[in-house]
């Protein structure tokens, strides 16, 4: 490839520059969540369905070139995919990339936190609904609340991984009890504890609106008992981010029911399997897998997704009548 070849830059139809590549890395979990996937699991990909990381490294490269600043990688659980660290290492000598990070249910950290943070990691979400052991267990249908914790507590020993994100789900007659529980947590600990909208991702199909907790209503909760102050944040992201007023710790939500964010919305997504898809919520993907594994150029393949991400919807519609849901589970998409 010549030095003065410039690829066209990752905008679509609306004008938003795309940024951030949400990428999956499996579709397996060692957790079953309700708001996730069925008690009885999913049927999984083959091992040769999954991109390779010599197939993810190269994506990224093409995406990079193309204007991605920013890679989260996601699951299913990405630490249950063999050698993770080796492909956080790749990604993070890729030049140009300036942000890595993971998210996690946290299970396996304890045991891998060295090796992230050795492999460059500096930015981490842990999702985390409730510190109730009871219904932890109800809610990922495993008794692991222990372990997720520990993991955390090891993550506190790398300070260059940080801050240490906590991703909470909140759904109405769970979460209101513990919310001022969080907002301690995120006051003791270096931890930014963020709420998200409960969103009709579930494989159980059991969302419907009367389940969604506000990020407004969480927000009153705290702010009454702990002030809370607005920290400026970029305007493509996707979380409110406020600091307790007397400095002790930040706490963050994610509204995209209540407050979409999608005129800004500057993300993408890769599935395990090689599907990009241009919004959570799209009912339609292109295929990255077959032009990787056809011998098709950098450039070809740069073009099938640019074309696609020129398809990218307006918004995704969850308020509307006829809203459709996603063809497949949060599991199946990446988180």
């Amino acid at each position: 490839m010549s030095f003065n070849h410039h690829p066209q830059k990752f905008i679509d139809s609306f004008g938003r520059h795309i940024e951030d590549l949400r990428i999956s890395v499996i579709d397996k979990c060692n957790f079953r969540c309700t708001y996730c996937m069925p008690a009885e699991g999913l049927p999984w990909l083959k091992k040769s369905e999954l991109l390779t990381f010599d197939e993810i490294e190269r994506l990224v490269r093409i995406s990079v070139e193309r204007g991605i600043k920013s890679v989260r990688v996601t699951g299913g659980e990405p630490t249950v995919r063999a050698g993770l660290p080796e492909l956080i290492h790749r990604l993070v000598n890729i030049p140009g990339l300036e942000d890595v990070s993971l998210t996690t249910n946290g299970f396996l950290l304890r045991k891998m936190a060295k090796d992230l943070a050795e492999a460059g990691l500096t930015r981490i979400n842990v999702s985390l609904d409730t510190l109730v052991r009871e219904k932890f267990q109800h809610i990922t249908r495993r008794d692991h609340l222990s372990e997720v914790l520990a993991g955390l507590e090891e993550l506190e020993k790398y300070p260059s991984i940080r801050p240490i994100k906590i991703n909470t789900v909140a759904i109405r007659g769970f979460t209101e009890p513990e919310v001022l529980d969080f907002a301690r947590l995120a006051r003791r600990k270096p931890y930014v504890v963020r709420f998200i909208e409960f969103m009709p991702l579930d494989a159980d199909q059991t969302w419907s609106p009367d389940k969604i907790l506000t990020g407004r209503e969480i927000f009153e909760m705290i702010n009454a008992v702990y002030p809370l102050v607005p920290v400026d944040t970029d305007p493509s992201s996707t979380s409110r981010v406020y600091r307790f007023a007397d400095g002790k710790g930040e706490i963050g939500f994610i509204n995209p029911v209540s407050e979409p964010f999608c005129s800004t919305c500057n993300r993408i997504r890769i599935t395990a399997d090689g599907q990009l898809r241009t919004c959570l919520f799209s009912t339609w993907e292109t295929d990255l897998r077959t032009p990787l594994r056809s011998g098709m150029s950098d450039d070809q393949i740069g073009e099938i997704m640019l074309q696609a991400i020129k398809k990218k919807e307006m918004k995704h519609k969850i308020n509307e009548p006829g809203f459709v849901r996603a063809n497949r589970t949060m599991s199946q998409i990446g988180g």
